[in-house]
């Protein structure tokens, strides 16, 4: 088997070209990374010029009405992406959520009770 094929569970080969790798595609070079006694050119993956910021700062200057409505979509879109609970599991989670306030309420006063009592010691 080469370097460039990986075997998957079920025994089938998959290209490398398919697998993320973890690795960024275009590693980007600064100026200050490239030796200067070479002479050599740095050049970065970003273009020169910032007309690609231009719509997002036009996009802050339209309706306000339209932005409005442009968020609510986008959180309607993102609620969508919510994997929510089914009821067993809601009720679980309750349940949990409820023995834990029950539980810090009666340690609080139980440290509440035993400082009132060593305050009554001390000074009563």
């Amino acid at each position: 088997m080469s370097d460039e094929r990986d075997t998957r569970e079920d025994g089938e080969e998959t290209p490398a070209a398919t697998r993320p790798s973890g690795k960024r595609s275009a590693r980007r070079v600064r100026a200050s990374d490239t030796p200067a006694d070479t002479g050599a050119v740095a050049t970065l993956d970003r273009p020169s010029s910032r007309k690609a910021d231009k719509p997002a700062a036009k996009a802050k200057t339209g309706n306000p009405f339209k932005r409005l409505l442009e968020f609510l979509t986008q959180v309607v879109a993102e609620l969508r992406k919510v994997i929510w609970p089914n009821r067993k599991q809601m009720v679980t989670y309750t349940a949990v959520v409820l023995v834990f306030v029950v539980f810090m309420v009666a340690f609080i006063a139980g440290i509440d009770v035993a400082f009132v009592k060593g305050v009554d010691w001390l000074f009563g």
